[in-house]
């Protein structure tokens, strides 16, 4: 297994890839996610990412139905010293108002905590940002959660960079908490919203990127190359728009660097995400035994600096 690697500077550390959680309860029912939670830690896994939100999308889900199974697990294992839990909130109105009001981020780290069945939140994310909430309010509410104890680190996701920059400045003015990890949407075939301005902000603030769609809802590991392939999963419709854009020429790169290394298209899309400038680990998820053991795989894999270059270049 590859060494730890620090979570900028929330104090955190964690293999080479963060267990996406969002699958649990969803694509994945409580006895696949208990199999793929036991697997992921007895391959030396550590940090499991979920969040408030999963998955109300699905009909008759409010919400919860991830942090609920790993909070089962996390009982049933007895594997709570084993693991690192992040979770988000600031996409499901409830108690306490909408998004990161404080009232409703207290409310809803409180259930959080009573869905995982622990006492503290290791990294807690603002799922996305809130112009309504001035920031130093919303900070204020996570301090007050760090200060109880019921809160470790705290981290951000979809944020803009000049956001992100204007939360650090008045957290830094007002001596309140740092978001220390970032969560952005970032893969070989969706760029924009991480290269560049917040990509730069991150590496010169030590904040540790986790991205998630590492896979691109699993377009990169290659199971839609065509039109007839949309009907593959629940998560298929999403992929034409991939497959009319850059995407088939990422997909024949990825090919060549395939036949070079004998890893995966999954193994190759993690690694060159792992590679890149201010990215940590990346998040993914897996349905089953299989799925996270290819995915665990790609903890190995070290591409060359010009294959790196050559499958960047097919998505640029």
């Amino acid at each position: 297994m590859s060494s730890f690697r620090e979570l900028g500077a929330s104090g955190l550390m964690t293999p080479p890839m963060v267990l996406g959680g969002n699958v649990f309860g969803w694509t994945a029912d409580k006895a696949a996610s208990f199999r793929i939670l036991d697997r992921f830690v007895e391959r030396g896994g550590t940090m499991i990412d979920t969040a408030d939100v999963y998955s109300a999308w699905v009909p008759g889900h409010q919400g919860g139905e991830s942090e609920t199974i790993i909070g089962e697990w996390l009982r049933s294992s007895g594997k709570r010293d084993k693991v690192l839990i992040a979770t988000k909130v600031g996409m499901l109105d409830g108690e306490g108002g909408s998004k990161l009001a404080p009232a409703r981020i207290a409310a809803a780290a409180e259930a959080s905590l009573k869905r995982l069945g622990v006492d503290t939140i290791d990294l807690y994310f603002a799922h996305q940002d809130d112009e309504d909430v001035r920031q130093e309010d919303a900070l204020a509410a996570f301090d007050t959660l760090i200060r109880a104890g019921k809160l470790r680190a705290l981290g951000a996701s979809n944020f803009h960079a000049a956001r992100l920059k204007s939360a650090l400045d008045l957290a830094t003015r007002d001596g309140l908490p740092h978001y220390r990890v970032l969560q952005p949407e970032y893969n070989l075939v969706s760029r924009h919203k991480f290269e560049g301005e917040l990509e730069d902000l991150c590496v010169t603030h030590n904040i540790g990127v986790v991205p998630y769609y590492g896979l691109a809802s699993g377009f990169l590991t290659g199971k839609y190359r065509s039109h007839a392939d949309l009907g593959k999963s629940v998560r298929g419709g999403r992929m034409a728009a991939l497959l009319e854009g850059k995407g088939q020429k990422v997909l024949e790169a990825m090919d060549a660097v395939a036949a070079e290394t004998g890893a995966s298209l999954a193994q190759i899309a993690l690694a060159w995400l792992a590679a890149q400038d201010g990215v940590v680990v990346p998040i993914a998820s897996a349905t089953s035994i299989e799925q996270l053991d290819e995915l665990i795989g790609a903890w190995d894999v070290e591409l060359t600096r010009d294959q790196l270059d050559r499958l960047a270049a097919a998505g640029a």
